[in-house]
């Protein structure tokens, strides 16, 4: 879309825009569940039980889709469970229905499943515990979409992606299902540089691998994935192989009138089409690992991992978050030959069609705290907030 292109078609969608009035000024003290500005909401800085950490969302969406948290203190309802730091982010599609209920259930769904696993000789978090708590979410929600079919129908065609990463003691434990993005920040003991470190595998069409695994999991359909403008989807719909939601691709039931017709197949099946279940890294942590990125694909759609590092890297921790997205929004104007200070008067809705929500969390580690004998960190709990809704 040329310059000339975008003017004429948001001639009538410009607004006084106050977001980013206070963009190079911090906030911190009074910020407790974050603050709202415009299209923006953000957590500057805060303190999780292994340091420091940043958030920041901004909206694109008539209504906004990405959905957030960090929580941070015990892990489990038992007194001598584990103690951490849990970051979720959930970047919604087709509407915010799913990523909300993600936003509400999943976390609980973790303590509820570790606590009914507990043992005395198996305290800490697992990957087990991570995975059921997704499927458990997931059932949650189809018996949501199943309650609504009658009286709205269209929630069957609601997902998200979802992201999650678990800081316990000196492990951590990421699960990813769709294609946001979590990176580490790992200080080179060599060259002393800061290299990002990918820790998540994504599940997006347009990867080979993926579309192998889709044809390997659906041998009898030719059809699984398909190229439609220059994009692999499956089957020709979306562009992820899982997600929590989309139960038109889940459950045959839900594939059928009155769903619209434009997510409708012309022929049942029986195997669910998408995944919920996630894939799952653990690792241990180290003192030369300094922060992680947690992001949604809006970000990454813009800022390479290691630009996204390097910029965290080279830049103070407080509004770090909000600097990462406003990187990503000033390359987005570029993209479109625009000045950026362009770009923010755009109202939400049309601002779609510049770029996406896009929600950022980065995780500082100090990792002299990983190793204490007794939890003496902060209790928090923070979700990121709908700017206008």
């Amino acid at each position: 879309m040329g310059t000339s292109t975008w003017r004429r078609y948001v001639t009538h969608c410009w607004r006084p825009s106050t977001e980013d009035e206070n963009e190079n000024c911090s906030s911190r003290g009074d910020d407790v569940n974050g603050r709202v500005n415009g299209l923006w909401w953000y957590k500057d800085l805060g303190s999780h039980v292994y340091g420091e950490f940043s958030m920041a969302v901004i909206q694109a969406n008539n209504i906004l889709e990405d959905q957030s948290q960090l929580e941070s203190g015990p892990m489990s309802s038992i007194e001598s469970g584990p103690q951490g730091t849990f970051v979720g982010v959930y970047d919604g599609h087709a509407g915010p229905e799913a990523s909300r209920f993600i936003n509400n259930r999943l976390f609980e769904n973790i303590k509820t499943i570790h606590d009914a696993e507990f043992t005395s000789e198996n305290r800490e978090m697992s990957p087990d515990v991570i995975k059921d708590a997704f499927l458990a979410t997931e059932e949650e929600f189809l018996s949501m979409v199943r309650k609504q079919w009658e009286i709205k129908p269209q929630i069957a065609s609601v997902g998200s992606c979802c992201l999650v990463g678990v800081v316990c003691g000196g492990s951590l434990y990421i699960a990813n299902a769709g294609d946001s993005r979590v990176v580490l920040g790992r200080l080179e003991k060599v060259d002393k540089e800061v290299k990002a470190i990918q820790l998540s595998t994504e599940h997006n069409a347009n990867f080979e691998s993926v579309r192998e695994e889709l044809h390997s999991l659906h041998p009898d359909d030719p059809q699984i994935v398909v190229l439609k403008h220059k994009v692999w989807r499956v089957k020709g719909l979306i562009q992820v192989s899982r997600s929590i939601g989309d139960a038109y691709l889940k459950r045959a039931e839900f594939n059928r009138v009155p769903l619209l017709p434009k997510f409708r197949l012309p022929e049942s099946f029986e195997t669910p089409i998408l995944l919920a279940e996630p894939s799952i890294h653990v690792q241990e942590l180290y003192p030369e690992d300094q922060f992680l990125i947690f992001a949604s694909d809006g970000l990454w759609e813009h800022l390479s991992s290691q630009e996204a590092v390097e910029l965290v890297n080279n830049s103070p921790r407080n509004g770090i978050a909000r600097k990462l997205v406003k990187a990503a929004l000033q390359e987005a104007a570029k993209k479109r030959e625009m000045r950026y200070s362009d770009l923010k008067k755009i109202d939400r809705g049309v601002r779609r069609h510049f770029h996406d929500d896009i929600t950022v969390i980065v995780l500082f580690l100090d990792s002299h705290l990983f190793s204490r004998s007794s939890f003496r960190g902060p209790i928090l709990s923070i979700k990121a907030g709908d700017a206008n809704t």
